[in-house]
């Protein structure tokens, strides 16, 4: 029998003291703290969570496996639509070409019946003094609405987009979409800077224009009365041309080109044409007029 050891008799000393590891271990003391211990081993050390970073790191494939998916579906989409697109396009285009042609060629049928049209009118008026008078008047009447054809020398004026980068035209290689197109607002700017240099008419790329005339963008072409124009821009003046280029030198419609072509290189000239031919513009609107007497 063995003898109790002496300091085994302590007052207050458990009976289990003995078994404090067992109790540790089946309460997880010890667990516990060896993991705490690992993990403070694997911050100092800068070693994530291994679990951790497996899921991290399988989160991004999967985020990149999804996401190049995506990329390669869109492509062949892309890919697959561009013929459509092109065959869509070419049609659209053959149509605009197709009623732009049966436009004009009903301008032209519209001009040759206006034509017969004043030629009986005017066989008509001659007969009497009143009906000459009336015919004064309304040629008066007619030139100014634009109606009727007008004729003589005239200034013209030609605008045009800059050239191409690294063109002849182009010595300082000025790209021509920084800035080197001709837009609406400056033909809008050239029209009445003319206008107030005393022009009796004026027609653009052949069209005449009206007082009522709208110059309007749609895109990147320039419409005058919805009907677009090509370029180079010509607008032609009818009066004296010297007296117009005298008039129309230095005013701000001049100073705003001149800016343009020293600027952006966009083609601005002038010269005197003679003999130039403008037709009637379009059907004119009766907008507040009323029969005399009423």
């Amino acid at each position: 029998m063995i003898a109790p050891r002496e300091d085994d008799d302590r007052p207050g000393r458990r009976p289990d003291a003995s078994m404090s590891l067992l109790a540790d271990l089946f309460s997880g003391k010890l667990l516990d703290h060896g993991y705490a211990e690992a993990a403070a081993r694997r911050a100092a050390a800068g070693d994530p969570d291994p679990a951790r970073g497996r899921l991290r790191g399988g989160g991004v494939l999967l985020v990149l496996v999804l996401a190049g998916t995506l990329v390669a579906v869109a492509g062949a989409e892309v890919r697959r639509s561009e013929p459509v697109a092109a065959e869509q396009r070419s049609r659209l285009v053959d149509e605009i070409n197709a009623r732009t042609a049966e436009t004009d060629g009903l301008q032209r049928r519209l001009g040759r019946l206006r034509a017969e049209t004043e030629r009986r009118r005017a066989a008509a008026l001659a007969r009497s003094e009143d009906g000459r008078r009336a015919r004064r008047d309304l040629a008066i009447a007619a030139a100014a609405a634009a109606a009727a054809p007008a004729g003589g020398d005239a200034l013209v004026v030609t605008l045009d987009d800059a050239a191409p980068s690294g063109g002849r035209d182009d010595p300082e290689g000025l790209p021509a979409d920084a800035g080197g197109r001709v837009y609406d607002q400056d033909l809008q700017v050239l029209v009445n800077g003319l206008w107030a240099a005393g022009a009796a008419a004026i027609g653009v790329n052949g069209q005449r224009l009206t007082p009522a005339t709208a110059i309007r963008a749609a895109g990147e072409a320039i419409l005058v009365d919805y009907r677009p124009l090509s370029r180079p821009y010509e607008v032609t003046a009818l009066g004296d041309p010297g007296r117009l280029r005298e008039a129309f030198s230095g005013s701000a419609a001049d100073r705003r080109l001149r800016a343009l072509n020293e600027r952006f290189k966009i083609r601005y000239d002038t010269h005197r044409s003679a003999a130039v031919s403008l037709p009637a513009a379009g059907a004119v609107r009766l907008r507040y007029a009323r029969a005399a007497g009423r």
